[in-house]
């Protein structure tokens, strides 16, 4: 078969859909449950449209070649149709794996997140966390408490790009952040067991990201779960002296 029409076939829908429930069934055999086989393929879908979204977008901002004013005006125009339909279709392709996005709103209206949710966030966390500190030290069952907090603030959507967000915030704050588990990460004289005993995880970053962007809210989800004020208030008291030194 030509390279042409390998290409018509794994553009034919049956094509796409037979390559989906291959890989639902292999990781079926890892012991990864249906539904979220299934969202991690979601996920993965509208992650590679968005990121042809935003490729295609930097390079329709010019006609190729030099045609006329009226050429490259019909081009531009066509160019963005097209765009805008991509990107309304990552659009609908992550909405059918989330839902629909919730309204803005005061802390418990978001569901509570899912296994899948949590274990995404956690992956994103490891190798930022790495990048400041040594392994984690904390309960991985009390990490999986704090992230669920964390997630709880976001709607299922938010959470879909959650680790875009916690990479722009390392990012941004990383000289803060170089310095605050320096004075009181792993790799500095505090313990483990105190108030900045969330510097001792990967969740720890993530609760900063939140602190930064929703305060209030982490605070009522922090204490719906009943975790330790004494965590979060220590990590706000070395978060502030971080930034007065940084």
């Amino acid at each position: 078969m030509s390279a042409a029409g390998e290409g018509r076939q794994w553009r034919d829908e049956t094509g796409v859909e037979a390559t989906r429930a291959t890989l639902l069934q292999l990781l079926a055999r890892a012991g990864v449950p249906g539904g979220d086989a299934r969202e991690l393929i979601g996920l993965v879908e509208a992650g590679a449209l968005a990121l042809a979204y935003e490729e295609l977008g930097e390079r329709a901002r010019s006609a190729p070649g030099d045609k006329g004013e009226a050429y490259e005006s019909g081009w531009l125009d066509g160019a963005a149709g097209l765009l805008d339909e991509l990107g309304a279709v990552a659009e609908r392709t992550l909405l059918g794996v989330v839902g629909a996005d919730e309204q803005d709103g005061t802390a418990g209206e978001h569901p509570p997140a899912r296994r899948m949710e949590v274990e995404r966030t956690r992956v994103a966390l490891t190798p930022l966390y790495l990048s400041f500190a040594s392994d984690s030290e904390l309960d991985p069952e009390v990490t999986e408490e704090v992230l669920g907090a964390v997630l709880a603030t976001m709607s299922p959507r938010q959470r879909a790009g959650y680790a875009v967000l916690l990479t722009r915030f390392a990012a941004v704050h990383r000289a803060r952040l170089e310095g605050l588990f320096a004075a009181f990460g792993p790799d500095s004289a505090i313990t483990v067991h105190g108030r900045y005993s969330l510097l001792h995880s990967a969740a720890g970053i993530a609760v900063l990201e939140r602190l930064v962007a929703a305060p209030g809210r982490l605070r009522q989800e922090w204490d719906a779960a009943e975790l330790p004020p004494a965590w979060l208030d220590g990590l706000t008291t070395a978060w502030s002296a971080a930034g007065r030194h940084g």
